[in-house]
C-alpha cells in the first residue's frame, strides 16, 4: 500500500463528517496493522483517520458491522448506568458521506474515522499496581457490558484466531514441509509444544462439552488498548478490531501474559523472565470487581487454563513463523522469531512453576466478589 501524501490525505478526511476545517494531519501512534492519522481542525474536536489493513482483515464490511454494533451496545449501556459523558468511555465512529461507516478508495484501501479521545494515554508496559488493577477494570467492564448483546450477531473476522487445535495443525504442517530445513534447529522447542498438548486445550474441551458460554470478547487485551485519564483511571478500550465471539478465559490470559512478564516479549536472555506476582494479583481483582456480575463458576474455573494457554499459543505461533520462514511476524534479524518463542517458553515454564501461588490468588479473589 502506498504512502498517501497530506492533499490526498485532507481530501479523504473531508470525505467524512468531522466537524471544522483540516488544518493539518500526521502519523499518529505505533499500531503495527493498520496506518493511523490524527487530524487537527479549526473546530474543537481531533479525528483520527485510519487505513485498515485489509490484507489482515479481509473482511472490511463485516469487521466494521463489529464495530459499530459493539460501540453502539456500550454507549447505550453507558447511558443506563447514568455516565455523564457515554462519548468519552466508548470509541466514536464519523459516518462518511456515502452514509457508510467507512470508505473505499480507488486503490481497494479502506479508510474509517475516530473522535480523537482528548487528555487520555496509554502505556505500552505496566508499571503499578494501580494501572494493572485499572486494566483489569477496563477489560472486566467491557465484557460486562457486552455480556447481554448476542454474540452471534458479531462476525468471526480472524476465524479460529484462539483456537490452540487450529495453530497446532498448522505447527504440524509448516513442520512437515520444513520448507527452510529449520526444523532441526527446534527439536527442544517442538517437543516441550508436544508434551502440553493435551493440557493446553482445556478451555477447547469445556467448550465442547457445553460449559462455557461463548461470550463477545476482545480479543487483544494487551495494556495499551486500555486509554487512561490524567489520574490513571481506565476511560475507554480501544483497538476493535479483533473483537470476536470467543471465551473469557483467553482475554483474561491474554491480559496476563502481557503484563505479568517482567521481561520483554522477545527476552533474548531468558533467565531475565519472571513473573512480576503484584501486578497479577491487582490486575485479577480489578476485572473481578467488574466481571464478577456475569461469570459463571465454570468461567471462573477457566481462567488459569487460560493464563497458560495464551503464552504457550504465542509460543506456537512464533515457532510456526519462524519453521515457515518468518513471513508473519516482522523480524530485525534472522533468529528473532525463535528468540521470541524461545522467551513465550520460558513464560510458560515461570507460569507452571508458580501455578499453585496464582491458583490460590485467583480462588481468594473469586471467593471474595461471590459473597458480594
Amino acid at each position: 500500500m502506498n504512502t498517501p501524501d497530506a492533499a490526498q490525505l485532507a481530501r479523504l478526511a473531508n470525505q467524512f463528517r468531522m466537524e471544522g476545517n483540516v488544518l493539518d494531519i500526521a502519523p499518529f501512534g505505533s499500531g503495527h496493522i493498520n496506518d493511523t492519522y490524527r487530524v487537527n481542525t479549526d473546530a474543537a474536536d481531533s479525528y483520527l483517520l485510519q487505513r485498515i489493513n485489509h490484507h489482515v482483515f479481509r473482511d472490511v464490511p463485516a469487521l466494521m458491522n463489529n464495530m459499530e454494533l459493539v460501540t453502539h451496545h456500550l454507549k447505550q449501556k453507558y447511558r443506563q448506568l447514568n455516565e455523564k459523558d457515554p462519548d468519552s468511555r466508548v470509541l466514536t465512529l464519523i459516518g462518511h458521506e456515502s452514509g457508510k461507516s467507512f470508505h473505499e478508495d480507488a486503490e481497494g484501501c479502506f479508510w474509517r474515522m475516530f473522535v480523537l479521545l482528548p487528555h487520555t494515554r496509554s502505556y505500552d508496559i505496566v508499571e503499578t499496581p494501580q494501572q494493572a488493577r485499572e486494566g483489569g477494570r477496563a477489560f472486566g467492564q467491557f465484557q460486562r457490558l457486552l455480556s447481554d448483546l448476542d454474540a452471534t450477531r458479531i462476525h468471526e473476522v480472524l476465524p479460529h484466531f484462539h483456537h490452540i487445535g487450529k495453530r497446532l495443525e498448522r505447527l504440524d504442517e509448516a513442520v512437515a514441509k520444513n520448507a527452510f530445513d529449520r526444523v532441526r534447529s527446534v527439536t527442544a522447542e517442538l517437543a516441550f509444544v508436544a508434551a502440553r498438548k493435551d493440557r493446553m486445550q482445556t478451555i477447547q474441551h469445556m467448550a465442547a462439552e457445553g460449559l462455557l458460554p461463548l461470550r463477545i470478547t476482545h480479543n487483544d487485551t494487551k495494556f495499551n488498548n486500555v486509554l487512561l485519564d490524567g489520574n490513571d483511571r481506565f476511560q475507554c478500550v480501544i483497538d476493535l478490531d479483533t473483537v470476536m465471539p470467543g471465551y473469557v478465559a483467553c482475554d483474561f490470559g491474554d491480559a496476563i501474559r502481557s503484563i505479568i512478564n517482567r521481561a520483554a516479549e522477545d527476552e533474548a536472555d531468558v533467565e531475565r523472565i519472571k513473573l512480576n506476582i503484584p501486578l497479577f494479583e491487582a490486575y485479577a481483582e480489578g476485572y473481578f470487581e467488574q466481571a464478577h456480575h456475569f461469570l459463571t463458576s465454570h468461567e471462573t474455573d477457566s481462567l488459569f487454563a487460560g493464563v497458560l494457554l495464551l503464552p504457550y499459543m504465542q509460543t506456537v505461533r512464533f515457532l510456526t513463523d519462524f519453521v515457515e520462514g518468518d513471513h508473519y511476524y516482522k523480524i530485525h534479524h534472522a533468529q528473532h522469531n525463535l528468540q521470541r518463542t524461545r522467551a513465550q517458553l520460558r513464560l510458560v515454564e515461570e507460569l507452571e512453576k508458580h501455578e499453585p501461588e496464582l491458583r490460590v490468588i485467583l480462588q481468594r479473589i473469586a471467593a471474595k466478589y461471590q459473597k458480594n
